[in-house]
């Protein structure tokens, strides 16, 4: 059974995509940036970035019918180096117990250039 997930920002229409896909008993979850799609504004530092992000995720994952415990992959896209340890840390936080299998990508930009930092996050469902 394949159930779309929106978590209702301008982007996902005007884009044609969703923030996740439940597939049977997976969640794939969008590369998900530090918006706060209530007030379309996002945090400068990067650390709040990745953590306005979790709190997407959590929220995705959650209407879903999943949770953050049952992410298995993760994929992080960070657009400077020196922003890695700032973004691991805050995933080291939120996932220590968890411990996904996960791969930190420094890429050269990403949509906008307020975006520092973007994750895609896979869960199973249950």
């Amino acid at each position: 059974m394949r159930r779309l997930i929106s978590t209702g920002s301008p982007f996902e229409a005007a884009y044609g995509y969703s923030r996740a896909v439940v597939d049977g008993d997976l969640v794939f979850i969008s590369g998900t940036t530090g918006y706060d799609y209530a007030t379309m504004t996002m945090p400068h530092d990067v650390a709040e970035q990745t953590r306005a992000i979790f709190r997407t995720v959590q929220t995705v994952l959650t209407e879903a019918g999943s949770s953050l415990s049952r992410i298995v992959r993760c994929q992080y896209f960070v657009i400077d180096r020196d922003y890695c340890e700032p973004v691991l840390k805050v995933c080291g936080e939120v996932l220590r117990d968890i411990r996904p299998a996960a791969s930190l990508y420094v890429v050269p930009s990403l949509l906008d250039r307020e975006m520092k930092v973007e994750i895609e996050v896979t869960a199973r469902v249950g």
